[in-house]
């Protein structure tokens, strides 16, 4: 066949551990990314182990297995959370630099957080923690620099309109509480661009500090800035196993189509169904399909028979023609 074998160019550079999907399809449209020397589409068909695909002229290795990757790193302030940064900014990618095998950032810490950032090259498993409707907890540790009141948190906790839309209800735990200071833990199910920090701004806080301490079973724990550890089998199973569980509730969730029923009452045997109404008209009684009557020896010369009076055919005259009056003597 001519398809076997074949996979998307944006799930083909996710699994062999090069990118993910979304920065995948970026790439795709700066035109960065070529297949066997043509300039490559989103969504094109690519065959892994014979096509060649290039990366700003670089050829990518996507055939073969691979052994998965997944670590967590407590990435330090003042580094991008990219593998490559055009302004020449320090990035993740050089602190994990001595692994063996490509990984990359499974979402986003802005440059002025900190915290656990989980990494790999399961472009499946980075997709399934991304997805909004996945819903992975993420718990974070904020300090702001004015003292907090209640209906400020009740307000976040609810939910603040960004970008002209409604964040989801979220977690909000005051641990400390001074007069210029105060400290929170906000538990979220979503990931926007600076999320809590503009969630705070939009009741009249400034965050000083802002330290990702979990996400899902992962834990932060004892890991120094700038150090990773790999997840062990426990973290892997609860997180691939999560994802799995909320894949299934979705699937539920979503109503099946029904199906149509409709009528036929255009064939014999079916009842024909009633004209609709015109302005001022009353409606015309439904009536069944009735077959029409015709006569009997319709085939023949009206003025032989005089019963065809009794189906509303009016007698013929006999004609006075010789040939007429012959034949009516035979």
């Amino acid at each position: 066949m001519a398809n076997e074998g074949k996979v998307r160019i944006q799930k083909a550079l996710s699994d062999c551990g090069f990118t993910s999907r979304r920065h995948a399809e970026e790439m795709i449209r700066e035109g960065r990314i070529r297949i066997n020397g043509h300039k490559a589409e989103i969504g094109a068909a690519v065959n892994p182990d014979r096509d060649v695909i290039t990366v700003d002229g670089e050829r990518v290795q996507t055939g073969g297995k691979k052994q998965r990757v997944y670590i967590a790193l407590n990435k330090p302030r003042g580094y991008v959370t990219s593998m490559k940064d055009e302004l020449g900014r320090k990035t993740v990618d050089e602190l994990v630099r001595d692994i063996p095998t490509r990984v990359y950032p499974v979402g986003r810490l802005d440059r002025n957080s900190e915290g656990l950032l989980l990494m790999t090259n399961d472009g499946a498993f980075a997709n399934g923690m991304m997805h909004p409707k996945y819903k992975v907890e993420k718990v974070y540790r904020v300090t702001v620099k004015n003292a907090v009141t209640d209906d400020q948190v009740t307000e976040m906790a609810s939910g603040v309109v960004l970008d002209g839309k409604k964040t989801e209800p979220c977690e909000i735990l005051v641990l400390e509480k001074e007069a210029e200071r105060s400290v929170m833990q906000i538990t979220l199910r979503e990931g926007r661009n600076r999320q809590i920090r503009r969630m705070c701004e939009s009741v009249g806080l400034t965050v000083s500090r802002l330290k990702r301490i979990s996400v899902g079973p992962v834990r932060l724990g004892v890991l120094q800035p700038g150090e990773y550890r790999y997840l062990t089998a426990r973290e892997i199973e609860l997180l691939t196993s999560r994802i799995a569980t909320q894949n299934a509730q979705f699937k539920q969730s979503v109503p099946e189509e029904k199906t149509r029923v409709t009528r036929d009452f255009g064939h014999e045997g079916h009842q024909k169904k009633p004209a609709r109404p015109r302005n001022n008209e009353k409606p015309k009684k439904f009536q069944p399909f009735v077959e029409e009557k015709k006569p009997r020896h319709a085939h023949k010369r009206y003025d032989e028979y005089a019963d065809f009076e009794d189906y509303g055919v009016e007698k013929k005259k006999k004609s006075t023609k010789w040939y007429d009056l012959k034949r009516n003597k035979k």
